[in-house]
């Protein structure tokens, strides 16, 4: 397993990070455990959370995610061991079981901080996530941006000052970003820099062969301002393994639960290109998903690619594809494909 800077920090996070959201949800608490045990052999390092989890969010399983990793670092004792990222929620409709619904201001985050902790069963979060933008931008799925007529959400410098006390107290070591954008990337960069707050280390977005608009504004940033990106959704929610092609919807599979998200499924160019990435895998002798994930873990501005599994099958599977290097053969096809089918599931 190879181990990247996190940020300008002393941190070392492994190139695959194990992803929780579905522990407390489609998964058990004993099958979150087989989970970890597994990746922590196999030498991932950094397990991603957030206080939203498990998903669908919903006020029985809220928190329940963080409570299982907890639960395994103390049965384990190995927390020392364990590079542990969680994320405070910003607001959205859906979650107001969430302190009467969430926002990015000094109280929430206090209070959200406090309660990760306890869930935890830990002292310090290692990397805290501010979730998603308190402010109207465009992220989950939008690529243009429409400038709201008016904005009453929290200022940036507010959220970083608040953030910035956690970290002065102790109980926050780094803090990251997640489904941010380049200018709210560089304004928070900037108040660091002019204010004398903490830096940001890290920026979790999506990233995958359906979704590479990272690259367009993001990438430059992550590279020279050293701000990596945690890469959600590698492998585009499972479509890329390649499940989903001619309409299948294998049982207990995540689109098949959940129909509604067809966020890598529904748009236009979406099962041309998984189809043609699937083939391109295939003719090399690769699992569909083992080319999506090596392919993630080469860009030189990734410091880990998230991964979750349902089933111990599929993470056997994502933990080998740390060890594939991938020829200029495949490397050219797949410039080809992405020129034919550039961007289809933003």
């Amino acid at each position: 397993m190879d181990y990247r800077p996190l940020g300008r920090s002393d941190i070392r996070a492994s190139a695959i990070g194990l992803g929780s959201m579905n522990w407390g949800s489609r998964n058990s608490e004993a099958e979150g455990f087989a989970q970890m045990d597994l990746a922590f052999e196999r030498g991932v390092n950094l397990i991603d959370s957030a206080e939203m989890y498990a998903v669908p969010p919903r006020p029985e399983t809220y928190g329940r995610s963080e409570e299982i990793l907890g639960a395994w670092m103390k049965a384990r004792g190995n927390r020392q061991r364990v590079v542990v990222a969680t994320k405070v929620a910003g607001p959205d409709r859906r979650l107001t079981h969430i302190r009467n619904g969430p926002r990015l201001n000094a109280r929430h985050i206090q209070r959200a901080v406090a309660a990760s902790l306890k869930r935890l069963q830990t002292d310090y979060i290692d990397l805290y996530q501010l979730h998603w933008p308190e402010r109207q931008t465009n992220f989950f799925g939008e690529l243009g941006y429409r400038h709201p007529e008016s904005d009453d959400s929290v200022p940036l410098e507010e959220t970083l000052e608040a953030l910035a006390g956690e970290v002065a107290a102790g109980r926050v070591r780094q803090i990251g970003i997640s489904n941010e954008t380049p200018w709210g990337t560089m304004r928070l960069l900037h108040l660091a820099a002019s204010r004398g707050w903490p830096r940001i280390v890290s920026n979790q977005n999506p990233y995958s062969l359906l979704n590479r608009s990272f690259e367009a504004g993001g990438a430059e940033i992550a590279m020279r301002e050293q701000v990596g990106l945690l890469a959600y959704a590698p492998m585009a929610a499972g479509a890329l393994s390649g499940k989903y092609l001619g309409g299948c919807r294998p049982p207990g599979a995540r689109m098949t639960l959940n129909p509604d998200n067809s966020r890598y499924l529904s748009p236009p160019n979406a099962e041309a290109a998984t189809r043609a990435y699937a083939d391109l895998a295939r003719a090399h002798g690769l699992a569909p998903g083992a080319l999506a994930l090596a392919w993630c873990h080469r860009q030189p501005f990734m410091t880990s690619a998230i991964v979750g599994a349902t089933t111990m099958a599929q993470l056997e599977e994502d933990l080998a594809s740390a060890e594939i290097a991938l020829g200029d053969d495949i490397l050219a096809a797949i410039e080809d494909i992405h020129a034919r089918y550039t961007y289809p599931c933003p």
